[in-house]
């Protein structure tokens, strides 16, 4: 994988921070009481549960940043070699060294207490012993505390790193300090670098992007280089050697014949002619900066002679621009693009796999089908029109002339049917015939109907004026109208009346109950009232003499009772008292177990969490059980 994102690693705790972390996860995820009713062996079990989890969390915690930190030897040696510039190689490795060490430390740690805590023979004994081993694991953590804060720093300036894709289409700008390195990336990119008039203004790789020929393309702005031996260099400028050196890019080299970036013309050629070799298989280019004040051509003799010594084998190409009026900016853009371009055809032309490529792909050449000579047809209007010109009097007219002189834009309106191929030219502006349901609306248009509505209108207003309209005072009788709205009243209380009983027979949830059940809640009246909707006069007189030595219902002498006519929920769905027996042996059969021996049933009430999380979590600092 040749893109890192090193924003991703996780922080790196101090020394007593980590500590912490551990062993308040160690309390709170594993159990805290010993009851007195314990024995030996759960006692031990208890303990050594609390340094194996221990032992497990520093163990997941040490993998982790482990794994995070990217392993020198696995990434691509453009990054290795800046982190190496950045961190000192050697003191990255040890610090990770380290923190595998104590894991490992930390691993066996725990495995002689756990096998110690085997043998204790009491409470007192088996509490030392996972205080000692817990203590000892925090010691030998609190031991890598400068490892642990070297890492951090290391991990806070990868993330300030730009995300460099060593692999793609790059252009590399680099130079002498002051000669306007800067200047040219902000031009190309939407990178804000900063411009200053004095030396070392950059101070790190900067990346900016750009599109060229539809395509992502990646600027590196690099630190300013001096000519001096490269023990002699600095951070700064090895992170432009870093570059330089491992990166498959198109080379920018500027250089400043003005003299006012403080360094002459023979210190920039021999930058040049030093660090050339790191220049090898990549597309060069000399770029004369700041020819609003001098230009290559103005130069003469010796200072000449240096310029065209870089230029001698042919390698180099030499292009010139000022970033003041960007003044041939773009073209030292597309003069590096396209040198680039064609180097990585070259390149996986040269390239084993091309035999493949071309195994799948067939180009086809088309073969003439006879020796006919088919050129190519140009009308004659086109070929005999003359060329426009808007100095002649004579041009042809076109839509724009129009356009200007029936007002401008947002007066005129294009005429659109005058180029209209037709028989007749006369059709251009005939109406446009309208089609509804495939028939056209034209065909049924009466020519006369505007005729005809206003000899209705006419009609409508001679019978207003007879009376032909008035209302009848016979018709307006207040009688017939109080007979019509009561019986309007009539019909919407009985529409009342039926939507409330289809409410109630929808909304029932309850069971249902049987026919039989329901012939024994009726009454006489309700007897009463089902004959008489048949026809039938029922002798109530006698019916009562049938039911007056019956004993009267408590419904009957509590006139107020309105639950008195509601059926026995406890009978509904059975039809005999056997069936309520038997029902009732079966209900109490299954509670006897529950109320032997005193359990919870379905009607007691239940607290679900008796200790919520969120009360109870973590570990309680002093002056805080105050609940109040």
């Amino acid at each position: 994988m040749a893109y890192y994102n090193f924003k991703r690693i996780q922080v790196v705790p101090s020394s007593s921070d980590f500590v912490d972390i551990i062993l308040s996860k160690t309390q709170r995820k594993t159990p805290t009481v010993i009851h007195p009713n314990y024995s030996i062996g759960r006692i031990r079990s208890f303990y050594m549960r609390k340094v194996k989890y221990s032992q497990d969390a520093f163990n997941e915690k040490f993998t982790s940043l482990l794994n995070q930190f990217p392993k020198l030897e696995d990434i691509h040696p453009f990054y290795a070699d800046l982190m190496n510039v950045l961190y000192d190689k050697d003191h990255y490795k040890l610090a990770l060294g380290q923190l595998n060490t104590a894991r490992h430390l930390i691993e066996q740690l725990a495995k002689d207490y756990v096998r110690l805590l085997k043998f204790g023979d009491s409470l007192y004994r088996c509490k030392q012993l996972k205080r000692s081993a817990l203590g000892r694991m925090a010691t030998i953590v609190k031991g890598h505390k400068d490892s642990l804060a070297y890492l951090e720093q290391v991990r806070q300036h990868l993330a300030r790193l730009p995300s460099i894709d060593p692999n793609t289409r790059t252009l590399l700008v680099c130079g002498y300090p002051n000669v306007g390195k800067s200047s040219f990336m902000n031009k190309l990119t939407r990178a804000d670098v900063e411009v200053q008039p004095y030396a070392f203004t950059t101070k790190s790789l900067f990346v900016g992007h750009m599109d060229y020929e539809y395509v992502r393309w990646q600027v590196i702005d690099t630190p300013g280089i001096l000519d001096h031996p490269l023990e002699d260099r600095n951070t700064i400028e090895m992170q432009s050697i870093t570059a330089l050196a491992h990166l498959k890019a198109a080379i920018l080299f500027f250089i400043d014949l003005s003299g006012q970036c403080g360094y002459s013309i023979k210190e920039q050629v021999s930058l040049f002619h030093s660090i050339r070799p790191l220049f090898a298989n990549k597309p060069v280019m000399l770029v004369v900066n700041k020819i609003d004040v001098r230009k290559y051509e103005d130069l003469e003799g010796d200072e000449k002679a240096l310029i065209d010594g870089c230029l001698a084998d042919g390698s180099v190409t030499l292009v010139q621009q000022s970033c003041w009026t960007d003044d041939g900016v773009m073209n030292v853009r597309n003069t590096a693009c396209q040198k680039l371009l064609q180097l990585r055809v070259e390149t996986k032309m040269r390239s084993n796999k091309i035999d493949d490529v071309l195994g799948r792909l067939n180009v086809t050449m088309p073969q003439p089908r006879d020796n006919k000579a088919r050129p190519a047809f140009i009308p004659a209007a086109v070929a005999t029109r003359k060329p426009y010109d808007a100095n002649d009097p004579d041009r042809r007219v076109l839509e724009r002339d129009l356009e200007l002189e029936a007002g401008g834009a947002g007066v005129y309106n294009v005429d659109l049917r005058k180029k209209y191929l037709l028989a007749d030219d006369e059709w251009k502006y005939d109406a446009m015939p309208e089609i509804m349901d495939g028939k056209n609306v034209a065909d049924f248009f009466d020519a006369e109907i505007e005729e005809r509505l206003a000899a209705l209108d006419l009609e409508e207003e001679r019978l207003a004026a007879e009376g032909h309209y008035a209302s009848d005072e016979e018709d307006s009788d207040a009688e017939g109208m109080a007979e019509l709205e009561s019986a309007a009243a009539q019909l919407r209380a009985k529409k009342i009346v039926i939507q409330q009983a289809s409410n109630l027979k929808r909304g029932k949830n309850r069971p249902q109950v049987g026919l039989a059940v329901k012939a024994r809640t009726r009454n006489l009246d309700d007897f009463a009232a089902d004959l008489a909707k048949v026809s039938i006069t029922p002798d109530m007189a006698r019916a009562s003499d049938r039911v007056a030595g019956q004993k009267r219902a408590r419904s009957e002498v509590r006139e107020t009772d309105h639950d008195a006519n509601k059926p026995n929920r406890m009978l509904a769905g059975l039809s005999n008292k056997r069936q309520k027996t038997t029902t009732e042996i079966m209900r109490r059969q299954t509670q006897k177990v529950t109320l032997k021996h005193g359990r919870a049933g379905e009607a007691d009430r239940a607290i679900k969490t008796k200790m919520p999380k969120h009360l109870f979590a973590g570990k309680r600092g002093a002056g805080t059980s105050d609940r109040r």
